[in-house]
């Protein structure tokens, strides 16, 4: 199978638009239960921050609070897609470039993603 330049071009375009609008939509759903559940609590204070729960800053705990439709974890789950739109793009760039049998430009984009991929890692929690 033998793809251009301009299909690959496409599919990234599509990736890209998919990912975002993805994001998009979770985020609207865990917005409207989070807003059906608490939009008449009272205002928080604001003086003291208050962070995420430990649950959500990890993947694993993520997923879970998506399962159990609780509306936290289903925005946290909008952003995780968010962040992974851009990553998944170099990717695929990597495996473009791989195809054009480009050598300079896979080894960029490998250092690229590589890097990306090492700051992620070592400063999440999994």
């Amino acid at each position: 199978m033998y793809f251009r330049d301009r299909d690959i071009q496409k599919i990234i375009g599509k990736l890209l638009r998919l990912g975002v609008v993805s994001a998009s939509i979770i985020s609207l759903i865990g917005g409207i239960i989070y807003l059906s559940v608490h939009g008449m609590d009272s205002i928080p204070d604001y003086h003291k921050f208050h962070g995420q729960p430990e649950t959500l800053t990890q993947i694993a705990g993520i997923i879970e609070k998506t399962f159990s439709l609780n509306a936290r974890g289903i925005m946290q789950l909008g952003v995780v897609v968010l962040i992974m739109t851009p990553i998944l793009r170099v990717f695929c760039s990597l495996f473009s470039f791989a195809i054009e049998k480009d050598r300079m430009y896979v080894v960029i984009t490998f250092a690229v993603l590589s890097i990306i991929l090492f700051s992620m890692f070592t400063g999440m929690k999994i």
